[in-house]
């Protein structure tokens, strides 16, 4: 029987986690059991259609969004929190709180795995930056409440893995290769722009152009986005679709040079 893994993401709003992580969700399937932890719902977000939302309902439209794409990624039944913490706001919300709220999460859900951004936030938006640190905080809070080890824990510990989805410096230059060929005009410093980490920085590259159309199908559950969706795999659909990249944050890279994994769960 194949081993069971459990699996927590932490982003900051709904499609986040769809965008970094749905092909591992199709891939993991059955044998992932999955909490989600949404920070904002979003409500400061696109309407893509006005049939589909208000600006007074956008939040809980966006909630039914997220769990609809767990669904079409193969996690009807993901754990999934939202803490409603306001779209645009919070790295100015109560720091200890937020990490405390994700700490208890991390502590009952005893996750082998947590991902979450990394420090650029992958697009710099305040929100994800604040994400990534108090996501890592609370990892490191609730793996020293729950008495794990030291770098190598014993097998099946929890809280094993920290990781930070990330761009690549070679996938960002792609894409504004790909967008300027379109005639695209391209401002790598604009707002919300990707930040790219070195290539050298990635320890995890999962494929999943096996899984491409439903990592796409969950990225279209988020509707009310469908403008953001449609530009970003129009640029470059294989890139956006094809692979999921990682920097392991926990335990530290003794070797920087090793081999790089193809899943998550590499040797857990």
């Amino acid at each position: 029987m194949p081993k069971r893994y459990r699996l927590a993401a932490v982003f900051a709003h709904p499609d986040d986690d769809t965008w970094m992580l749905a092909g591992t969700y199709v891939l993991g399937g059955d044998d992932v059991d999955l909490t989600v932890v949404v920070v904002s719902s979003g409500e400061a977000g696109m309407i893509a259609d006005p049939s589909l939302a208000t600006r007074e309902n956008l939040a809980e439209v966006r909630e039914a969004e997220e769990r609809a794409s767990l669904a079409a990624a193969g996690h009807p039944d993901a754990a999934v929190h939202f803490l409603r913490y306001p779209d645009g706001g919070v790295a100015a919300e109560d720091r200890a709180e937020l990490v405390e709220r994700i700490a208890t999460i991390l502590r009952e859900a005893r996750p082998d795995v947590v991902v979450t951004f990394g420090p650029e936030g992958v697009t710099q938006h305040e929100d994800h930056v604040a994400v990534s640190q108090a996501t890592t905080e609370a990892f490191y809070r609730a793996r020293e409440e729950l008495g794990a080890g030291g770098p190598a824990d014993e097998a099946g510990a929890p809280l094993q893995r920290l990781y930070y989805s990330a761009v690549t410096e070679t996938d960002l230059a792609r894409m504004y290769e790909v967008m300027r060929a379109a005639g695209q005009e391209v401002d790598p410093d604009a707002p919300f722009m990707p930040r790219a980490v070195p290539d050298h920085t990635i320890t995890v590259r999962v494929d999943t152009s096996s899984v491409a159309e439903g990592k796409y199908a969950a990225l279209c559950e988020h509707a009310t986005q469908s403008d953001e969706i449609q530009a970003f795999t129009e640029v470059d659909r294989d890139l956006m679709l094809s692979a999921e990249r990682f920097v392991q944050a926990w335990p530290p890279v003794t070797d920087p040079d090793g081999p790089i994994a193809g899943s998550l769960f590499d040797d857990l």
